[in-house]
């Protein structure tokens, strides 16, 4: 359970080589929005064995079940998560997002033609997907504060709303959209659903990325839907269930469960380079690792690296075997997120003015940590959940 198989380490291993290889020489292009990250992914998932090579004669639907099965086993996708963080955690978030949320979405709860149509593309990368739930006025109240409603019409709905901070947003092609859906009862008993919409649908647009402080390799922005007609067949499991709120919940888990093997990532990279220049960085005759400050550091870093490995495979093990702990979930987010931006910050004040400059890379993942204690639910809501979970004072409301 604290020890990768054979088969995990291999994929590791083809993963480190992938990451230098193919991912590492572009992160300045990445980042400046000079090139975007699909064709690279495209490219890993084939290494990886979930898309069939370029030019092949693969069927549209041949190679789910490897997809089905890599993302089933949730230490093959934390191991991905991880690598990819070591270079880029926002091309991990954004590759993430698109397989992860929104693939996943429609692939479990999705009718088997919605599958066909919609999931199997996403989740091989032949389409962009996003998943769409956080909105201007509705971010830790996602449910009680959102505003997007679909009011049926004819076969379908009529969508009004703007979503916002979504990733892979500007450049999806397939989104999963929640919304209220309105009959005319107060909105506090408007049942909420999700809709798969397709880019070129009248009345639906996507802003340009957004400029941010990190993630710049994750392309984020917002989703404007002027009376979009959403067939009847497109509402996500095409029938208005209850339990769609749960369904969103168990994304919204997924997603937290997904943060700390992207800081395992940061923290082991940080630990690494943090070690090395410690041995090599020459200050007052000997190296910068002999001084008990900097050892402290180091000795830290290693807890926190060790916890939040140790919080993977349990997170791995949960997902593996159907166990749902939200109060762990919550929790082991925060802590991974909170220990990713501090294993940074050390990584940074032991290189020094080095390591403030974009060269050494501790940089970028500190810009990038950061999002981590906001994103997937703020480090405060999730210690709140978490709380009120364990006192009984909620029945699970996010």
């Amino acid at each position: 359970m604290f020890e990768l198989t054979e088969e995990q380490r291999m994929l590791e291993k083809t993963m480190r080589q992938f990451c230098e290889k193919e991912l590492e020489p572009h992160i300045e292009k990445l980042e400046s929005g000079e090139m975007l990250p699909y064709d690279i992914m495209r490219k890993m998932m084939v290494i990886i064995g979930l898309r069939p090579e370029p030019g092949s004669e693969a069927s549209s639907s041949e190679g789910i079940g490897g997809i089905g099965s890599a993302m089933g086993d949730n230490m093959m996708s934390s191991i991905i998560l991880k690598e990819l963080s070591r270079v880029s955690p926002g091309f991990a978030i954004a590759w993430g997002a698109s397989i992860g949320l929104a693939g996943i979405a429609i692939l479990r709860r999705g009718t088997p033609e919605q599958v066909k149509k919609y999931g199997i593309p996403v989740l091989r990368m032949d389409k962009i997907g996003a998943w769409a739930l956080t909105e201007p006025d509705a971010g830790s109240d996602a449910f009680g504060s959102m505003k997007s409603v679909a009011r049926p019409k004819d076969s379908g709905y009529i969508l009004n709303g703007t979503k916002t901070f979504i990733t892979d947003a500007p450049y999806a092609d397939v989104f999963v959209v929640y919304a209220k859906i309105d009959r005319g009862q107060p909105k506090a008993e408007q049942p909420v659903n999700a809709f798969i919409l397709e880019r070129g649908m009248e009345g639906l647009s996507t802003g340009k990325p957004f400029e941010k402080l990190g993630l710049k390799d994750s392309p984020t922005g917002e989703i404007f839907m002027e009376d979009v007609f959403v067939p009847a067949e497109n509402l996500l499991g095409a029938s208005e269930k209850k339990g769609v709120r749960d369904q969103a919940k168990e994304s919204l888990g997924t997603e937290r469960s997904g943060v700390a093997p992207i800081c395992w990532g940061i923290i082991e990279k940080c630990y690494e380079q943090s070690l090395a220049y410690a041995k090599e960085r020459v200050q007052f005759g000997k190296p910068i690792g002999e001084f008990q400050a900097v050892q402290l550091k180091l000795a830290n870093m290693y807890i926190m690296l060790k916890n939040v490995e140790n919080a993977v495979f349990r997170l791995a093990w949960m997902a593996n075997t159907g166990k749902r702990d939200m109060v762990f979930i919550c929790t082991s987010k925060t802590y991974a997120a909170q220990a990713a931006v501090q294993a940074a910050l050390d990584a940074i004040q032991i290189h020094g003015g080095y390591g403030y400059m974009m060269e050494y890379h501790v940089e970028k993942l500190m810009r990038d940590a950061k999002l981590l204690e906001i994103g997937a639910g703020t480090s405060d809501i999730n210690l709140l959940y978490a709380a009120r979970l364990e006192m009984g004072l909620t029945k699970g409301k996010i």
